[in-house]
C-alpha cells in the first residue's frame, strides 16, 4: 500500500511541475512578444527608450 501511495505522490508532483513549467513557458513567450512590440514601437525622439528605468 505504501509503495502505491509513493508512486501516486510522485506522479502528482511530476504532473504539477510539468504544468508549472508549461505555464512559465507561456508567460515567457507573452513577455517576449510584449517586449518586442515595445522595442519596435518606441518613440523616435528623445532618448529612444520606451521603458522608464
Amino acid at each position: 500500500m505504501v509503495p502505491l501511495l509513493l508512486v501516486l505522490l510522485l506522479v502528482l508532483v511530476l504532473f504539477g511541475a510539468g504544468f508549472a513549467l508549461n505555464a512559465l513557458w507561456w508567460v515567457a513567450v507573452v513577455l517576449l512578444v510584449l517586449w518586442l512590440l515595445g522595442f519596435f514601437a518606441r518613440p523616435k525622439g528623445g532618448s529612444g527608450r520606451w521603458y522608464r528605468w
